[in-house]
């Protein structure tokens, strides 16, 4: 299996080819980063790791073999006990579970590592897959919302009850 990995400088160079090789498919759920983020990368990397040095997010990467990037699993916006859990998996990854497995692996970390009380997560209504990988993690759906002007479904969980999550 995969490892998840807490972001760290060395994994620039394979994040952004998982971003460039999976740009477009990714643009069919989500809206798509812009040209910017491409071009401007190592600045970003660089920005990301300084959030994460403040506490105010916890990036982690699905590292394959040979450190190939296979998802991205993130927890943005931390505070009060809270944060928004974002993630991605490549197209040549997706239908083997890695998605669900990730997101598991990171609310466990959220609740025992981080200290996180609840997380909240949304997915577009167009992208079955991932409802499915948030309801199976013990995602409660909680409104409707609008992604990149698409109808979507925000979810919440509360890591203070029993983790539903830790069931396959």
């Amino acid at each position: 299996m995969p490892e998840l990995e807490r972001l760290a400088a060395h994994h620039a160079p394979a994040v952004l080819r998982f971003e460039r090789e999976n740009r477009a498919y990714f643009a069919r759920y989500v809206p798509d980063r812009g040209d910017d983020f491409f071009t401007g990368y190592a600045a970003r990397h660089a920005a990301l790791l300084d959030e994460q040095e403040r506490g105010t997010c916890h990036f982690h990467v699905l590292a394959g073999d040979h450190g190939t990037v296979l998802g991205r699993f993130n927890l943005v916006d931390v505070a009060d006990g809270g944060a928004e859990l974002g993630y991605r998996v490549a197209e040549r990854a997706a239908g083997r579970g890695l998605a669900g497995e990730g997101v598991r692996r990171v609310c466990e970390l959220a609740r025992t590592e981080y200290g996180l009380r609840r997380l909240v997560a949304s997915a577009a209504l167009a992208n079955p897959a991932s409802l499915a990988v948030l309801r199976r993690a013990g995602f409660v759906p909680d409104h409707q919302v609008e992604l990149g002007g698409e109808p979507g479904l925000r979810h919440t969980l509360d890591l203070r009850a029993p983790y539903a999550a830790a069931s396959p």
